[in-house]
């Protein structure tokens, strides 16, 4: 049974920095994408970054790109995304998910059969 959890959020001030964590297990992670989500109250989720491997690919939210890097340590079997420049419109629930196989399909949620229970980050003073 595929789990992924995350930590790492917390209440940073804008401007500052945060990494999140995702562990995963119950599978190979080598074999699938994994993505970061977020969703904020009264909006949609929304994909913020995804790395695939073999080869190693990433892309990101345009809202994010230049700010945030999404990376996987395999032998912690752990993908983390590092969150720089932090703006009050950071603040979310962020989740990490697994995708249906090695393809982030533009983070179309639909396509990820896996999820965290996610994890607060709040950018603010």
């Amino acid at each position: 049974q595929s789990q992924l959890v995350e930590s790492g959020g917390g209440l940073v001030q804008p401007g500052g920095s945060l990494t999140l964590s995702c562990a995963t297990s119950g599978f190979t992670m080598e074999n699938y994408a994994i993505a970061w989500f977020r969703q904020a109250p009264g909006k949609e989720r929304e994909g913020v970054s995804c790395v695939r491997a073999i080869p190693d690919s990433t892309i990101y939210a345009a809202s994010v790109k230049g700010r945030f890097t999404i990376s996987r340590d395999r032998a912690k079997n752990t993908v983390y995304l590092q969150m720089t420049s932090l703006k009050p419109e950071d603040t979310a629930i962020y989740y990490c998910a697994r995708a249906k196989r090695n393809q982030c399909y533009q983070m179309a949620p639909d396509n990820y059969v896996a999820w965290g229970q996610g994890t607060q980050v709040t950018a603010g003073s």
